[in-house]
């Protein structure tokens, strides 16, 4: 790591804070078993990438996988939210997840696409920017400088299980404003929302959402920016009203009716894609723009989401 980066972490985290999380991350690469909210990770386990991969090339599924990977598809999520200041209606969020930009690029290509075709107020990003879990990072960062230069002014972004920390500066120096257990406030005329984001829940388990909406007010309507949604029993005690994520790619690998085989996380099913409730928390769970471990889809096509917010 460049030792200016690490200046401006420490600068950006506090010093001593910036060394722990390194030392979080150093610690925790390539564990395959234990650790995180599951005990197994085979995004970890890189065997299994080639075992998946030649799987499917024998028995003549992977051209066609790697095609449904570029097929990207806008989707729309009305939400009435109550809380939400009437300033506010009709407030718009693209919510994009899951890029592992440096292993996608037919489907980094179809987003830029859609890009320019989609209005919006903001744009919030749910992590997992890379494809590795470990490693070198500077492809992925390429390929985000790309992908950014056709987003609108305001974007906000949290770190998945795939990032480093170290990744933050760089990604911050493309005007994309990142959340480490933060909040930020959205405002139109005297009213406001606050945007919260939390580091990654999943396997780091370094989030804290205490820390991240210390500032929200009790009666502020609050969105969380959480990689996965395997934190949403914590988000819905924590008064939060809406829980935008991603992390389990719908399945990635589906049998038809997009019935995931494998969600690779710790929640109900009902909550591994699309929009769901808890209590009284919203949520969405992107099913992401990118693959994970093996660039192939299969009846899970790839999204990004347009949420149109109106009050209750």
């Amino acid at each position: 790591m460049k030792p200016d980066n690490i200046e401006r972490l420490e600068q950006r985290l506090g010093k001593l804070y910036a060394h722990q999380r390194l030392r979080v991350e150093t610690d925790s690469d390539v564990q395959v078993f234990g650790g995180g909210l599951n005990f197994f990770h085979i995004e970890n386990w890189y065997p299994a990438h080639s075992l998946i991969r030649n799987t499917l090339k024998i028995i003549g599924l992977y051209s066609r996988g790697v095609k449904n990977t570029a097929r990207v598809e806008l989707r729309h999520n009305a939400l009435t939210l109550a809380g939400l200041p009437p300033a506010f209606a009709g407030f718009t969020i693209l919510h994009i997840s899951d890029m592992h930009v440096d292993m996608n690029r037919g489907a980094m290509h179809r987003l830029i696409e859609l890009l320019h075709d989609i209005d919006y107020d903001i744009c919030v990003l749910t992590g997992d920017y890379r494809g590795s879990t470990f490693g070198s990072f500077e492809e992925a960062l390429r390929g985000m400088a790309e992908v950014r230069a056709h987003m609108g002014d305001d974007v906000f972004g949290v770190l998945g299980n795939h990032d480093s920390i170290r990744m933050v500066p760089e990604l911050e120096d493309m005007g994309i404003r990142m959340l480490l257990n933060e909040s930020v406030s959205i405002r139109r005329g005297a009213a406001q929302i606050h945007l919260v984001g939390v580091d990654d829940a999943h396997y780091l388990r370094v989030d804290d959402i205490e820390k991240a909406s210390a500032v929200v007010p009790q009666d502020g309507f609050s969105v969380l920016l959480s990689h996965t949604p395997e934190i949403y029993r914590l988000a819905a005690h924590a008064n939060i009203n809406l829980l935008l994520s991603g992390h389990t790619h719908g399945g990635q690998i589906c049998l038809p009716g997009r019935i995931p085989i494998v969600l690779d996380s710790d929640l109900p099913r009902f909550m591994g894609s699309g929009p769901w409730v808890y209590r009284d928390l919203a949520g969405y769970t992107s099913v992401g723009v990118g693959s994970s471990v093996v660039p192939v889809r299969f009846n899970c096509p790839p999204e990004i989401t347009l949420h149109h917010l109106h009050p209750a």
